[in-house]
């Protein structure tokens, strides 16, 4: 298999990491408004550090599209954009029918997938885990069956994508019982590739991909109407108390 990409978050000092850490936090729980200005000179005060953990930080926070980098004038949180959401969620799909289609046409990789079948089993009967943790995880899922066909374009097209999504993938992992359902359509995906069944295992991936994507779309549009509706700002967490899409009885 490829090398998996690694989170550059992973390669910073203490000190960054833990700016990195409550930025993002803040960011996911709708602390900061869309466009809201971040700079040096403020954080620096705010966490008692120098500049260079901060700019560490921030640049971090930019690879990962939490915040980007503005003309001159430091840095702002990332506009919400629900056209673009709903654009990189219709590639990304048709990139991963492709990868489960062919995977399970070419019969390649069994060792792999049964051990990553067994390492969400695992994820599944284990202790609960952190949204962000989860985003992690059911990222490098994805990148992993995509590593699977030998083909490097589609693969970094793929990891382009997740970096976009990242921020709010870990909106769609903060919702309660998203860990359950996410692991129980993995192990059926990976099943259903073993199986050598394309039509089942492009049904089971379409459907883990378009749960998020309801879960995100219902949560960003809630909250944004909240706020822009309310004079006291970002207080909602998206993932707790957000309208849902009607449920569907687990596959």
């Amino acid at each position: 298999m490829m090398p998996a990409k690694t989170d550059p978050t992973q390669r910073l000092s203490g000190l960054s990491a833990s700016i990195v850490g409550t930025l993002k936090a803040r960011i996911v729980g709708w602390e900061y408004p869309p466009e809201h200005r971040l700079t040096e000179e403020a954080l620096c005060r705010e966490f008692g550090v120098s500049r260079s953990p901060v700019r560490e930080a921030l640049r971090a926070l930019v690879t990962n599209g939490f915040i980007r980098k503005m003309q001159n004038r430091g840095y702002a949180v990332r506009q919400l954009d629900l056209r673009e959401l709903e654009e990189l969620y219709d590639l990304r799909t048709a990139i991963e029918l492709h990868v489960v289609e062919r995977l399970a046409r070419h019969a390649t990789g069994r060792s792999e997938l049964d051990a990553l079948r067994e390492t969400w089993k695992g994820i599944r009967a284990g202790p609960a885990r952190k949204g962000e943790e989860l985003a992690q995880l059911d990222t490098r899922f994805h990148e992993a069956l995509a590593e699977l066909t030998g083909n490097r374009v589609l693969l970094e097209q793929l990891q382009a994508i997740n970096e976009r999504l990242l921020v709010f993938r870990m909106i769609d992992f903060d919702e309660p019982q998203r860990a359950e359902s996410t692991c129980r359509q993995h192990i059926k995906v990976i099943e259903r590739i073993i199986a050598g069944d394309p039509d089942g295992a492009r049904a089971a991936m379409r459907r883990n991909i378009d749960d998020g994507r309801e879960i995100v779309h219902y949560s960003i549009k809630e909250a944004l109407a909240r706020a822009y509706a309310s004079a006291t700002g970002f207080s909602l967490r998206p993932g707790r108390r957000a309208r849902r899409a009607p449920a569907r009885v687990p596959a």
